[in-house]
């Protein structure tokens, strides 16, 4: 018997988080075994941070936990039905998993970036092939009638070229920021929690329709497979995701904003509240934002020195946290902060409207500045600093 349309399944999306975060810890040490048999290793290069010959391939062990708990959520009355109304689940089950093995050959052999792209550039295809890709997008011009703003209803097109930029552009993000032990990780697992936060919301709104039900399920899965691989990953590390994960991850937390945000039906927000129009993308903003903001520096640098964007340096976002005065650990826990602050303050923003909720954003965010600079600002009051 199908559920019926109005419950809200809150504790199905845990149980299936859990069981991400269960299946994924209890695999990544078969993986790490796999990988060191088959050679997979990160042997230390001059901009790595790690001294040690470390395995890679992690991002096996994300995967098999993320497809455990959707052929879980597969069996589950409340849930199942979701993917009766929509593909999205099992599309981004194809591609993760093709973008995945993608990372696999990477982490063994060592792709060239230009087939890596290509590869990227497929599997996000084949999340367009399986319906996910943006429909509509609010401007903020063209108002008729004293309306703020207008909706664009994008063609198929338009719409697919709008989320293979997008689902490259993350991909290589969060690639981008893989560069200390646990920060793809949690910086996944603390994406991936905002938007399934910010999903639950839609899910709310809609009144339980199960046509929202992908999102929040694609988003539970992966935040769940990323905790469950966090043991393993943080310093000092036991295993490094590799591009098998930070790809994957990437391509997932890409698809998942997508299916939120992409078919909202903007009509349904007052039109004198602006913000409320802007919240999926906000949302999204905030999300990508750390990682996007250091892939676009990454970019701007290598191009201004004449180097090929994807040429490798140590002068990442994480790299600098290093060179303030900052442990591995404490590094990334304060980019943990900065992306917890921005992704969950925006969905905030979304869900509850008051005042104290923009205060609130803005003293956590002094306080992470005051936080990041505290080596630097300790240094100059030394004597002789």
């Amino acid at each position: 018997m199908p559920p019926v349309q109005g419950l809200f399944p809150t504790r199905e999306y845990l149980l299936v988080a859990l069981t991400a975060t269960a299946v994924t810890y209890l695999l990544t040490g078969v993986v790490r075994k796999v990988a060191i048999r088959i050679g997979a290793i990160a042997n230390p290069r001059a901009r790595d941070v790690h001294v040690t010959p470390i395995p890679r391939m992690g991002g096996v062990g994300i995967y098999l936990g993320l497809a455990a708990a959707m052929g879980l959520a597969h069996q589950l009355p409340a849930l199942s039905h979701g993917f009766d109304v929509s593909l999205d689940t099992v599309g981004v089950l194809l591609a993760a998993g093709v973008i995945s093995l993608i990372g696999v050959l990477d982490d063994r052999f060592e792709l060239d970036a230009w087939t890596k792209l290509a590869g990227q550039v497929m599997c996000a295809g084949i999340l367009v092939l399986f319906g996910v890709q943006w429909v509509t997008f609010w401007v903020p011009w063209g108002g008729a009638d004293g309306s703020l703003g207008s909706v664009l209803v994008l063609d198929r097109n338009q719409g697919a070229l709008l989320t293979v930029l997008m689902v490259v552009v993350m991909v290589n993000a969060m690639n981008f920021v893989d560069g200390l032990d646990g920060l793809a990780g949690g910086l996944g697992f603390i994406a991936a929690s905002a938007t399934c936060v910010f999903s639950l919301g839609l899910l709310g709104n809609s009144g339980g329709d199960f046509g929202s039900y992908p999102p929040a399920l694609i988003a539970a899965t992966l935040a769940g497979a990323c905790l469950g691989f966090l043991p393993y990953n943080f310093q000092p590390a036991r295993i490094f995701m590799g591009d098998s994960g930070s790809m994957m991850i990437g391509l997932v937390l890409a698809a998942a904003t997508i299916s939120a945000s992409g078919r909202v039906s903007y009509t349904r927000f007052s039109a004198s509240d602006a913000l409320a129009l802007l919240s999926p993308l906000v949302v999204v903003i905030a999300v990508l934002f750390v990682p996007v903001l250091d892939l676009v520096m990454a970019v701007i640098r290598r191009t201004r020195r004449g180097q090929s964007p994807f040429a490798a340096d140590k002068m990442h976002l994480h790299h600098r946290l290093l060179e303030i005065g900052h442990s591995q650990r404490r590094a990334v826990l304060l980019i943990y902060l900065w992306a917890g602050i921005l992704a969950f303050g925006a969905v905030s923003v979304t869900l509850f409207d008051s005042p104290a909720v923009f205060w609130s954003i803005g003293v956590a965010l002094v306080a992470a500045v005051l936080v990041s600079l505290v080596p630097r600002l300790r240094a100059r009051h030394r004597p002789g600093g």
